[in-house]
């Protein structure tokens, strides 16, 4: 019976390995599909910049220069977003034992970080013409609004597959649906002013625009410094995952327990697990057994757990890395 429970866990464990290996060559053949839809991005993105700039200088339009602008940093997304994918492609080595995962991470943060400064931007300018609104030529704003909503439009869609995942991507496609909606908004704006001279829906819609910006920006970049700091992800309970490692047979108590991000679809943990004192085969179907379930039931791919027979506080459910070495362990001694 002990060997068929044996068995039934190095099948489950072997299940959860080849199912991460699968998934790790997928990934990889995802990430370079994505890395060039993001070339392809950033290429026809680099070439609309200056028409766009051109027409909004021409046109008078902080719709259209704002929208420009905007186009601006998102070439550079793009650009740092390729190059983090590149980056994270990388094999683990010994100085980057966890590989290049955070590189997509630190292009997450400073995309947010500049959609934040040019929305800072956008709002300033567009008080300054509220306060003295200019004439507009509503032609070529609605002409260029156009073509740039089609544009924005297609290089989001190209790199949509895997934004879910990856904040890397999803970063970048943010940027390009935050173009989106602004060259809508220009484009509505064109309209109106064509038929009503109203000047001041320039500036407006522009406001709009940035508010918009700075909220999609907000999103990433708290998350961004969620992974960074290394905090818990926020639908995992550690509570809830103590109690379902408690649940399992031969564990006693679980205490210094951390769950991080290397990026949003990487996951890992570690804990210390009290249990009996158990032989070593026994020992390594209880770390099967938790590894299936925090798999299974909180998306952690890569668990490092530590077994203990030793006299310690299972209260002590976090570890309070203050630099003083480990506490003295005894172990529990056997009736």
């Amino acid at each position: 019976m002990n060997s068929k429970w044996r068995r039934q866990g190095r099948l489950s464990y072997n299940l959860i390995v080849t199912e991460q290996l699968h998934k790790h060559v997928h990934v990889d053949d995802l990430s370079g599909r994505a890395a060039t839809r993001l070339a392809l991005s950033l290429s026809l993105t680099v070439l609309f910049v200056a028409l766009e700039g051109a027409a909004g200088w021409l046109a008078n339009s902080l719709a259209l220069l704002t929208d420009a602008a905007h186009n601006v940093t998102d070439a550079l997304a793009l650009a740092l977003s390729w190059i983090a994918l590149r980056l994270t492609a990388q094999p683990a080595n010994s100085q980057k034992t966890y590989g290049y995962h955070r590189a997509g991470i630190l292009a997450a943060l400073v995309n947010s970080t500049t959609l934040v400064l040019i929305s800072l931007g956008i709002f300033y300018e567009a008080y300054q013409r509220l306060m003295h609104p200019p004439q507009v030529k509503a032609a070529i704003l609605i002409g260029v609004g156009g073509m740039a909503m089609m544009v924005n439009l297609f290089t989001a869609l190209l790199i949509r597959k895997g934004s879910e995942a990856d904040l890397n991507l999803h970063s970048a496609f943010v940027h390009l649906m935050g173009d989106v909606a602004s060259t809508g908004g220009a484009l509505a704006a064109g309209v109106v002013i064509y038929f009503t001279a109203w000047y001041w829906l320039d500036p407006l819609v522009s406001v709009l625009i940035g508010v918009l910006i700075l909220w999609n920006a907000w999103d990433i970049l708290r998350e961004t410094v969620d992974i960074l700091l290394e905090s818990t992800p926020r639908d995992v309970r550690i509570n809830a995952l103590v109690a379902d490692i408690l649940q399992i047979k031969g564990v006693l108590g679980v205490h210094d327990v951390h769950v991080w991000s290397l990026a949003r679809n990487l996951r890992t943990m570690t804990a210390h697990v009290l249990t009996e004192d158990v032989p070593l085969s026994q020992g390594t179907e209880i770390q099967q057994q938790i590894n299936q379930i925090v798999y299974q039931r909180y998306n952690i791919a890569h668990a490092t757990l530590q077994l203990e027979c030793v006299d310690c506080d299972p209260n002590a459910l976090y570890c309070g890395m203050n630099g003083s070495p480990p506490r003295a362990k005894t172990s529990v001694k056997q009736e």
